[in-house]
């Protein structure tokens, strides 16, 4: 009897799960339009649209350091209809918040890994430091006067210059600037001794001369900067960190919803002309199971708000 109601149970769900997607699926974004996130999703949303046969929208939904759109997906009906793409900053938001009205854990259901996506270090053309290990070198000896540019204070370039500072073993100042712009120029100037940040914003400067690359942050080389070595290559040991995103749905959404939307996505990412556009990003596409995602972003919540507590960045 308990076997016979337990199926009869399962019938509304499979029903459900069958006739979906019948409308519009919505990706909420916790960004602005324009970067690398937006970029990333706005190519694949047409892909996963040709997949389920349904038109997929793309909606910016910036602010607060992206509680608005997380508390936005947690709180909508767990039909498959609306999705959130998940970033660094919900791995760090518990460190990096005193309270947060949803659960960063408990309001998801994940489904996959979209792209990962490296940052490179440079300083500018007239720095002494023509190498990482010059650059090591020389803020051993000037500890404390050396500082470090990135944007956004607590965001995973501000992250990202901290974890080096504290890997590499040296006393540098990080400096949080307001916008990439504003770290190119006091690059280029010599007020930044040396700056992280996206490559795809980069890489034209660097290609031109005007930054000079030390290494990428990633675990593996970027392919439009194959001469540029990483930070483990450069002589930091255990320094691997790239940003990246994913796809997760409000809780309690139907497993056979998660499992259409997750291969409407692997597909998707195989597409020659998304591959494309993602190399042109510096976005490495990669697909992973829902089980495999709620591992990794266990694991970077953990390793990000390490960081944020021994940085001592106090709680918004």
């Amino acid at each position: 009897m308990r076997m016979l109601l337990a199926a009869l149970a399962l019938i509304p769900a499979l029903a459900f799960a069958q006739a979906y997607p019948s409308k519009a699926i919505r990706i909420v974004l916790p960004f602005g339009p324009g970067g690398v996130a937006d970029i990333t999703t706005r190519t694949i949303a047409p892909k996963l649209g040709d997949s389920v046969g349904q038109q997929v929208l793309v909606e910016n939904m910036p602010g607060a350091g992206g509680i608005r759109a997380s508390e936005t997906v947690a709180r909508a009906e767990p039909d498959g209809y609306t999705l959130l793409l998940l970033t660094n900053g919900n791995a760090v938001s518990q460190a990096l918040f005193k309270s947060l009205p949803y659960d960063p854990v408990n309001d998801f259901a994940m489904i996959s890994t979209v792209g990962f996506f490296s940052m490179v270090l440079v300083t500018g053309p007239e720095s002494k430091a023509k190498t990482m290990k010059d650059f090591i070198a020389l803020a051993k000896a000037n500890p404390g006067k050396l500082n470090i540019g990135t944007i956004t204070p607590g965001g995973t370039q501000h992250l990202a210059g901290e974890l080096f500072r504290s890997t590499a073993g040296i006393d540098a100042v990080v400096v949080p600037h307001k916008t990439t712009g504003e770290v190119v120029v006091a690059t280029l100037n010599g007020s930044v001794d040396l700056a992280v940040d996206f490559i795809a914003p980069l890489i034209s400067s660097i290609k031109s001369g005007q930054l000079r690359a030390l290494a990428v942050t990633a675990g593996k080389r970027f392919p439009g900067l194959p001469d540029v070595p990483t930070v483990i290559e450069a002589g930091v040991p255990g320094y691997d960190v790239a940003s990246w995103n994913a796809l997760a749905a409000p809780a309690k959404t139907p497993r056979a919803v998660i499992e259409r939307v997750h291969d409407a996505l692997a597909k998707a990412l195989a597409a020659p002309e998304v591959q494309k556009r993602f190399a042109e990003l510096g976005v490495e596409g990669r697909p992973s199971t829902p089980e495999q995602l709620k591992d990794f972003y266990a694991s970077e919540t953990k390793r990000w708000t390490q960081v944020v507590e021994r940085a001592k960045i106090p709680k918004q």
